[in-house]
């Protein structure tokens, strides 16, 4: 339960970015509550990936910052001005934040099991047999508690991807992102990924989700976001957005994905 006091898991303050005279974004504002499940969408090149990588400061803003749970992410301010913080407390924050790439990245010399207790091994300090003890309960969770000795290789890309999930969840994040997390599957493994997200999105996890899979935001999502040329075009529910969108470019967007 959230109060209007709570702050936000998420908060995206007026930020920019751009590349050499390529303006990624332009002016975004969003606010994540927690618990809450955005689904991103937007045509290819909008800015949706950007955003996310913005959000964990893998990208580095030009103007503006990102908070999480009302801690500036990257930077600190210091006499009313916003210094960049330290690579070290950077990895030391970004480990807060959970994100799913579209390409899994997990290590192939390593099995399932290490690739998931690696980094509660390496950030939160547990011992290895710990790690392994919390990595073997977050592969029952989605799904794949007989595959902890396999290496990625001899996974499906579903597969592959659900271990993702569950290394992002072993570092117990406050947020978790994912970054298209379907894209790079075969259709028929893209519903045995959905439904680990489903059940994470009925959990209370704060989810920030950029994804071109309509049914599926129309299903889990408190809030769709549509972004087009880096700025937030329309926001609200998906009753809303998804079936009563008041801008031209989302009806133009909808009418080509629906």
């Amino acid at each position: 339960m959230t109060t209007e006091t709570t702050p936000a898991a998420v908060e995206v303050h007026d930020v920019h970015k751009w590349y050499g005279t390529h303006r990624v974004l332009d002016g975004v504002n969003l606010t994540v509550r927690p618990g809450e499940v955005t689904v991103i969408l937007g045509p290819s090149g909008s800015g949706k990936s950007t955003l996310l990588r913005v959000v964990n400061h893998l990208e580095k803003p030009e103007i503006g910052h990102v908070s999480i749970n009302g801690e500036p992410i990257g930077v600190r301010r210091h006499g009313g001005r916003l210094r960049e913080l330290s690579e070290r407390t950077i990895l030391t924050q970004r480990s807060r934040i959970g994100f799913v790439f579209q390409n899994f990245n997990l290590f192939p010399h390593l099995t399932v099991l290490d690739n998931v207790a690696a980094a509660p091994v390496a950030t939160r300090k547990l011992t290895r047999a710990a790690a392994q003890e919390l990595a073997r309960e977050l592969l029952g969770r989605v799904g794949l508690a007989d595959k902890a000795g396999a290496y990625p290789r001899q996974l499906s890309g579903g597969q592959q991807q659900r271990v993702a999930i569950a290394r992002a969840l072993a570092l117990r994040p406050g947020v978790i992102l994912f970054d298209e997390p379907t894209s790079a599957l075969d259709p028929e493994l893209v519903g045995e990924v959905l439904a680990v997200i489903k059940d994470l999105a009925t959990s209370g996890t704060t989810l920030v989700i950029v994804t071109h899979e309509i049914g599926f935001a129309r299903e889990v999502a408190d809030r769709v976001v549509f972004i087009d040329e880096g700025k937030i075009v329309e926001q609200g529910p998906p009753s809303e957005v998804l079936d009563t969108p008041q801008h031209e470019r989302t009806r133009d967007f909808l009418s080509k994905v629906l």
